[in-house]
Formats: C-alpha cells, structure tokens, sequence
C-alpha cells in the first residue's frame, strides 16, 4: 500500500488518475493535458504502474493506459479503516470486509 499512497501523494499523478477515470488515453493524449516535458510525465506513469493504479497497453508505438479502479478502491478503503472510519459493509470489496461477532 505505500507505493499507492506515495503515487497518490502527488497532484500530476492524481491528476492522471482522475482523467483516466473519464477513459482509456493514449501516452500523447495525457501529455497535451499537461505542461510537462515527456520524460517527467514517463516517471509519473512510473510510480502509476508501479503502484498497478494503471496498466499499460502497448500497440505498435502506441501505449493506452488504464485506470485499475480496484486497486484505487482497495487503497481508499485501507485509508478509511486505518482512522476508524466506518464504511458499510456492503460497501467495501469482500476481501476487505471484517468478520462481525
């Protein structure tokens, strides 16, 4: 969980994530968003994949990357859970649900 939480910590990166959420895009399509240069935006698809918040797909010179949402969600569940905040437990994935008395 602390790759997620560090690729999260930055506002590119969530940036990234929250377009990705609307659809699949292209390396090229995310980087007309942004004012950086390529190479800063490949280490930020980076520490995305390494947290496996996205995956990649390459075709011909072409990469589409992905949002894995259930990855995201799993994080943002921890984070809930780690502060004591209750969730219900419909809500959360089944691997992340606490057995009840």
């Amino acid at each position: 969980m602390s790759a997620v939480f560090k690729a999260l910590s930055d506002p590119t990166r969530r940036e990234i994530l929250r377009l990705l959420r609307e659809k699949d895009l292209t390396a090229g399509e995310i980087a007309a968003r942004f004012e950086l240069a390529k190479p800063t935006l490949s280490g930020h698809f980076a520490v995305l994949r390494e947290a496996n918040l996205i995956q990649s797909e390459k075709s011909g010179t072409t990469v589409t990357y992905h949002l894995n949402l259930s990855v995201l969600e799993e994080a943002m569940c921890l984070f809930l859970d780690h502060f004591g905040l209750v969730l219900e437990s419909r809500s959360l994935p089944s691997r992340l649900q606490k057995d009840k008395p």
